[in-house]
Order: structure tokens, then C-alpha cells, then sequence
């Protein structure tokens, strides 16, 4: 199994190591790579695989990208496993300029003003500000409280979940379309002649392996004399 571990970590460890891998970001960054070209497929499927991971990065779907990762790459007759990889494109490092590059575009688009104040970039950003993140985060806390309203006494209230549609997430979402198809494109691209560069290069190395031990392995005739 390509993603089988030897030991299981305990959610803690999962959530700790979502936001800042053991090794830092460089060595998961590494770790990524290294799966994506032994996968076993075609560089053709597994770049289109990496490119349906790299776009659904540009969505506003958080919690739902593995999932969306992998009906595009099953669209695209792509590599499912490679898009679940290429879905670490969006980490705490990029979220702040995919955020800008979507909103940005999304906010063009409407032809609406973009303040980048929005993802907590600018000046004068008063302390108490919410940025993408903590917006994203208060809209899940909105939405859960809604849907306990319908089986407790407390009373549901969309307003804030209205506004938070109309100011970051309906931009965002048709805003990371563009963007996340140059950006996916690119990867595609950039990764067929990688990937099959590297499978080239691994066969040759497996065969010469296999012919070394041919030669040191003694045939029958040699064996009964």
C-alpha cells in the first residue's frame, strides 16, 4: 500500500503535524515528491492527477478538497492518489497568496473593490480584525450552531453566514477558477516530463539490478558440475 505507515499516529499528532510536519514544511514538501514519481501509473495520469489537486487547492471548500481532488481526477482519468498529494499545494504557507490570487480575481470578476485587508494584508489592520482564515472558521461555527438550532432551544441566525457568502466565499469561489487552472495546467505540464524523466531512469536502474544479479546467480549447468 502506497500510503500505509508502520504506526499510527493519534489524532493530535495528525492535527499537529497538518499545520506543521515533523521536518518542517521542506522535508513534507520532499516527502510529496518523492510519492508522487514512484506512483505506479502513466506521467500522463499522474500529472493530470496533480493538476486536479493543484486546482481544487483554489476552491473555498476546505474540509471537502481530498474529496473534490478526487472526483476531478476521476473526471480528468487522472491518479487518484496523485491528487490527493497535490492537495498539499495548499498549506499555511500558500493559503495567504491562493486566498489573494481568488478573492482578488473573484472581486474582479464582480467588478467589486478588493481590499486586501480581506486575507489580513495592508496597513492600520485594527487588533481585533478577522482575517480569511478566522472567517472560514467562524463560518463552520455559525453553520454548526444553525444546524444544532433545529434540535435544541437556541435560535439559528444566518445573517453572519449571508454576508461571509457574499464577501469572501461566493469571490472566492468563482474567483480561484482561473487561477487554478493556469495553476494546474502548469503543474501538468511541468510534471509529465519530470515524472517520466524519473520512470526512465528508475527502469534503467532496475534492470541494471536485475542483470547483477543474473550474472552472480549460477545456472542449473553450472550448478551440477
Amino acid at each position: 500500500m502506497v500510503f500505509k505507515r508502520r504506526d499510527r499516529r493519534p489524532i493530535w499528532r495528525i492535527v499537529v503535524d497538518f499545520f506543521y510536519p515533523r521536518g518542517g514544511w521542506t522535508r513534507a514538501a520532499h516527502y510529496v515528491k518523492h510519492r508522487i514519481r514512484r506512483l505506479p501509473d502513466t506521467p500522463e495520469k499522474i500529472s493530470r492527477g496533480i493538476a486536479a489537486g493543484v486546482f481544487t487547492t483554489f476552491t473555498p471548500f476546505y474540509g471537502l478538497h481530498f474529496v473534490i481532488a478526487a472526483g476531478l481526477s476521476l473526471l480528468m482519468r487522472g491518479n487518484v492518489f496523485a491528487s490527493l498529494l497535490a492537495t498539499f499545494f495548499g498549506n499555511p504557507l500558500t493559503y495567504i497568496p491562493i486566498g489573494y490570487a481568488s478573492l482578488g480575481t473573484g472581486y474582479l470578476l464582480l467588478g467589486r473593490p478588493f481590499d486586501a485587508k480581506l486575507i489580513g494584508i495592508g496597513e492600520d489592520i485594527p487588533e481585533d480584525f478577522c482575517a480569511l482564515g478566522c472567517q472560514f472558521a467562524n463560518a463552520f461555527s455559525d453553520l454548526w450552531h444553525n444546524f444544532m438550532a433545529m434540535f435544541t432551544p437556541a435560535t439559528a441566525d444566518w445573517r453572519g453566514l449571508i454576508d461571509f457568502y457574499h464577501e469572501v466565499f461566493y469571490p472566492y469561489m468563482i474567483g480561484g477558477i482561473i487561477p487554478g487552472l493556469i495553476c494546474g495546467t502548469v503543474a501538468y505540464y511541468f510534471a509529465v516530463p519530470l515524472i517520466t524523466a524519473y520512470q526512465k531512469r528508475r527502469k534503467k536502474a532496475l534492470r541494471a539490478k536485475l542483470e547483477q544479479l543474473t550474472k552472480k546467480t549460477p545456472s542449473a549447468d553450472d550448478a551440477g558440475q
